[in-house]
């Protein structure tokens, strides 16, 4: 199954090119610097557009290809799943990565919550958006390539603390795919990649949580568009598309003019 998902996002790699030409213009992000003034109110979600979110690249029922098949240790599934994962978010950051600049994307943000990484030791750096994709892609290739962590090996055992480290993986390929929405889906649908977005993401969200792989409380942000996707994920009528934390503070959710930090 791992294999039909693969075949399904490889697809996103056609048509990129001639699509990049088709790129003339693009919108640019507010320059503002988080200097403590209240941010501009929130810009429209246009990616929860009726006519964008129900274009996927296949009408696969995603909720069977993320239940753990009988007979395969749950290590394995995870471990498998993760790493596919973790190559296809990142690809699909790489399409519109040129966009996602230090002067356009100033801060990790997604929506009114901005990410700041941290550090082996747990300091916490505040970064660029691309800055912080950068230490999230570096650190995961680290992990997934480390024999000792993801073992491909027969008779190799995985470490007791797995599963910790595929949650902690898991959150953050989330922060990536999230800011790709809250802050290039223009770009996103001027690449006409739209369709694979949605696809890679419902397929994503119903894969953790599946697994309880990541608290709710962090994917709260773009529940919106999970709601969307994920709950007619499978149905028919869809459109072919072309081509760590800290507390957070204030007030409610729905208050845009507040910043969260984690």
């Amino acid at each position: 199954m791992i294999q039909v998902a693969a075949l399904i996002y490889h697809l996103a790699k056609e048509g990129i090119k001639k699509n990049m030409i088709d790129l003339v213009c693009v919108i640019r992000k507010s320059k503002g610097k988080p200097n403590g003034k209240k941010p501009a109110p929130e810009e429209k979600k246009i990616y929860l557009e009726p006519e964008y979110t129900k274009s996927r690249i296949t009408d696969f029922e995603f909720k069977e290809l993320v239940m753990l098949p009988r007979e395969i240790d749950l290590n394995e599934w995870l471990a498998s799943n993760t790493t596919t994962f973790f190559h296809h978010i990142n690809l699909q950051y790489s399409t519109i990565s040129e966009f996602c600049t230090g002067e356009s994307c100033q801060t990790m943000a997604v929506c009114n919550t901005q990410y700041y990484w941290y550090d082996e030791r747990g300091k916490k750096i505040k970064c660029t958006a691309p800055q912080y994709v950068d230490f999230v892609m570096s650190s995961v290739q680290k992990l997934v390539t480390d024999e000792d962590v993801f073992p491909t090996k027969y008779g190799k055992e995985f470490p007791n603390s797995f599963e910790s480290l595929v949650k902690k993986i898991c959150k953050y390929l989330f922060h990536v795919l999230a800011h790709i929405y809250s802050s290039h889906f223009k770009e996103i649908l001027a690449l006409e990649l739209h369709g694979h977005l949605n696809t890679l993401y419902t397929h994503f969200i119903l894969f953790i949580r599946e697994f309880n792989l990541v608290d709710p409380k962090e994917t709260t942000i773009m529940d919106d568009l999970t709601e969307v996707l994920c709950t007619s994920s499978g149905s028919s009528g869809h459109e072919s598309g072309n081509g760590s934390s800290g507390s957070s503070s204030g007030s409610s959710a729905g208050a845009q003019n507040h910043v969260k930090e984690r």
